[in-house]
C-alpha cells in the first residue's frame, strides 16, 4: 500500500540560506507516515485500542535537491521490510516537477503501551507488508 500526500512549503519552513532547513524533512516525513497510516486505517485510536504504540528508532535520510518557498512536494510512504517486532516504511518526496528531493528508510518498533518494552507488529500492521 502506497500513500501520497501533497503540501506546499511555507516561509516559516525556510531558513537563512532561503531553501527548506533540513529539520523540516523529518516533519514532512513524519506527516507522510501519519497519512499512510490513516489510510491503512491504523490511526492512534486503533493502536490505542490494540494496546501498543509505534516508535520510531531510526531515520536514514538523503537530501537530493533544495526545496525554496512555495514549491510544492508530494510525500510518498511505503512499506519496505518486516522484522518481528519492527518494520521500515520508505519515504520519497518529489517537487511539482516530479524531481526527487528527498528519500529516507524510516524503521519503527511495536511497543506495548504498558510495559513500554518491543512487543511482535501485530497480524493488521504485517498483513500490509504482504
Amino acid at each position: 500500500m502506497k500513500a501520497s500526500l501533497e503540501i506546499v512549503v511555507r516561509s516559516t519552513e525556510i531558513d537563512v540560506n532561503g531553501h527548506v532547513n533540513n529539520a523540516k524533512y523529518l516533519e514532512y516525513l513524519e506527516w507522510g507516515r501519519e497519512e499512510w497510516y490513516e489510510q491503512a486505517h491504523l490511526d492512534y485510536d486503533t493502536f490505542d485500542a490494540m494496546g501498543i504504540q509505534t516508535v520510531t528508532v531510526n531515520i536514514t535520510i538523503n537530501y537530493r535537491k533544495e526545496c525554496r518557498q512555495n514549491d510544492r512536494l508530494t510525500i510518498t510512504t511505503s512499506p519496505e521490510k518486516l522484522g518481528r517486532t519492527s518494520y521500515v516504511l520508505k519515504q520519497e518526496i518529489h517537487n511539482q516537477d516530479g524531481v526527487p528531493v528527498a528519500d529516507a528508510l524510516v524503521t519503527s518498533v511495536t511497543m506495548d503501551s504498558e510495559t513500554r518494552t518491543a512487543r511482535p507488529v501485530p497480524a493488521e500492521l504485517a498483513r500490509i507488508f504482504e
